[in-house]
């Protein structure tokens, strides 16, 4: 979320623009800024902030602006080189895009002692603005990537990036998943922006976050992120651990230690940290001063902020900006270029539009879930319980009637079980959870009719028996159509004689043996098909309708070869 510290106290600020006095001898006007597009063609881009990740509030996905990002990173002189990328990420209203301003005062100044800039000058750069509501939304870059020579001789290029804020009115859990862990695989350096202390439930968003970052790569050999930057604003206990990055440092170790005698649900939160970044670091930044909670009309100057806030930023800044201090983004252990970091964007994004992560919840949901589906577990298990009783593995054969009755009374006790456990969600919720169960104990049931029906031996006997008669009729049928010259079906009769032969083979060494059991099946359900589906008076009156059109039409062919050869007589004579 693009704000600042005025934001965070209620104070309007006139939107920035960049002034030629904050941005030093770096500075282009926009008539002497030219870039080179895909096209070789010349454009002039002023230097602000522009949009390449789009929030979409109706149906809460995002859209990479490909143009865009292409437009930053596709340019001549820096597509080649390999890339910095620093966000800061964390919730709305918290003083990010305040920070981000700052740093862009010394992207433009670095080689100036003096970068912070005048007492007098406004912050401009990124949005920000007073009041309680988020300002940005997506992931937003500065347009204007910084070319900086390392200590080692080797070029690299510099991106400064700004995100949405978490936690806002209008987000969800997954928009807010989706923005942190898209900024954390896309940066080499991520700021989690926190407010005076380090929370149980900031750790616990931070795992959330980072976790649904980790499912979307596809291969991960070692720790997925690299650095992780703690910055605590407005830290008021520089009593116990002093401002700045040692203090920061005997805080966070503190924070994440894991302890013998703790419960494992803390454990495991710090151990997922860990294993998420390869860096892991701290900065204590004091509160900037009463002027900036209270004075209505704070625009960042520098004469309204308090000295300590001041000193401890000239520190922060350059300890994540300065050539000798820059990591270069890597992904499964290489470099990225511009032109990769393109590519990388373009993959992410369509995994998260997809639908093929899971979604994350809120803590209420989630709870409300794993209640409701404890419930039906229990539910479950007291009907699979009375139904063992009635028709279990040793039990005997009972009268399907007698089973269906004792299903529905089980079925009865099971969701009023259900029921009386005291479930999260509301009614609403529960209910669908309700029908899952009643969907379920009908599954179940099925599998318990079959169970009872097998140990029926005149069920068992089903399958020989069918083709048993099948096999007989077929040959009574043969022998009757062959005596009365009907070819044809006799051959027909026969082959259906052997096909029954072979399957009553196929399914007594299917038994036999337990091998093939699929084709075992496919024969049982075809005999079962016969035997509930043909009445034999059916098959019978059909062979009989067959019969007897065939001999109609024989004996009137036979009439008219002797009408034929009576007139041929004739007209011999």
């Amino acid at each position: 979320m693009a704000e600042g510290d005025a934001a965070r106290y209620g104070q309007p600020v006139e939107l920035p623009r960049l002034q030629p006095a904050l941005a030093g001898e770096n500075y282009v006007d926009a008539e002497d800024n030219a870039f080179l597009d895909l096209d070789d063609e010349v454009v002039t881009q002023k230097p602000g902030p522009i949009q390449i990740v789009l929030a979409h509030e109706d149906d809460h996905n995002f859209e990479l602006d490909e143009s865009a990002l292409e437009k930053v990173l596709l340019q001549e002189h820096i597509k080649d080189l390999n890339i910095v990328v620093v966000s800061v990420a964390g919730a709305f209203r918290k003083g990010k895009s305040f920070l981000l301003d700052f740093m862009l005062r010394y992207m433009y100044n670095q080689n100036s002692s003096s970068w912070i800039g005048g007492n007098h000058d406004p912050l401009t750069g990124f949005t920000w603005r007073g009041g309680c509501e988020r300002e940005t939304t997506g992931i937003q870059v500065w347009n204007e990537v910084f070319v900086i020579d390392k200590p080692d001789g080797a070029k690299v290029a510099v991106l400064l990036m700004d995100t949405q804020g978490a936690f806002d009115s209008q987000s969800t859990i997954k928009d807010c998943a989706t923005v942190f862990a898209l900024s954390t695989m896309t940066s080499s350096v991520q700021v989690y922006n926190l407010s005076q202390n380090i929370q149980e439930d900031d750790l616990q968003h931070l795992q959330l976050f980072t976790e649904y970052g980790r499912l979307a790569m596809e291969e991960i050999y070692q720790k997925p992120f690299q650095t992780l930057m703690f910055l605590i604003r407005d830290w008021s206990y520089p009593y116990e651990h002093p401002y700045g990055l040692e203090g920061g440092k005997q805080f966070l170790e503190k924070r994440l230690q894991v302890k013998l005698h703790q419960h494992e649900e803390l454990q495991n939160v710090r151990r997922h940290i860990h294993s998420c970044f390869s860096n892991l670091g701290c900065f204590l930044l004091p509160h900037p001063g009463l002027k900036v909670a209270t004075n209505p009309s704070f625009d960042g100057r520098l004469n309204d902020i308090d000295e300590d806030f001041k000193k401890e930023l000239q520190n922060l800044v350059p300890l994540l900006l300065a050539p000798e201090n820059l990591v270069e983004k890597e992904i499964s252990g290489s470099k990225v270029t511009c032109r990769d970091l393109v590519q990388y964007f373009k993959a992410y994004i369509k995994i998260y539009q997809g639908e093929e992560l899971p979604h994350p919840k809120s803590m209420l949901q989630a709870t409300a879930e794993a209640n409701n589906l404890a419930a039906v577990a229990g539910a479950k298990d007291t009907y699979n319980k009375g139904m063992e009783q009635v028709c279990g593995g040793d039990k005997p054969y009972i009268a399907p009637a007698d089973l269906e009755r004792k299903h529905q009374e089980l079925k009865e006790v099971a969701i009023k079980q259900f029921r009386s456990v005291k479930k999260m969600g509301g009614e609403e919720f529960c209910h669908r959870y309700q029908d899952q169960l009643e969907e379920e104990l009908d599954d179940i049931y099925a599998n318990f009719v079959k169970h009872n029906d097998g140990k029926n031996i005149f069920y068992a006997a089903r399958t020989p028996a069918t083709l048993f008669a099948v096999m007989f009729a077929m040959y009574i049928i043969s022998g009757l159509t062959g005596f009365l010259g009907m070819v044809s079906i006799a051959t027909l009769c026969n082959a259906v004689t052997g096909l029954a032969l072979a399957s009553l083979c196929t399914w007594a060494y299917v038994k036999y043996s337990g091998e093939f059991r699929e084709v075992g099946t496919l024969i049982d359900q075809l005999a079962e098909v016969l035997w509930e589906q043909r009445n034999p008076k059916k098959v019978c009156s059909k062979l009989v309708e067959v019969v007897r059109r065939r001999m109609a039409r024989r004996a009137l062919t036979s009439a008219q070869r002797q009408r034929l050869s009576s007139n041929n007589n004739k007209k011999k004579n």
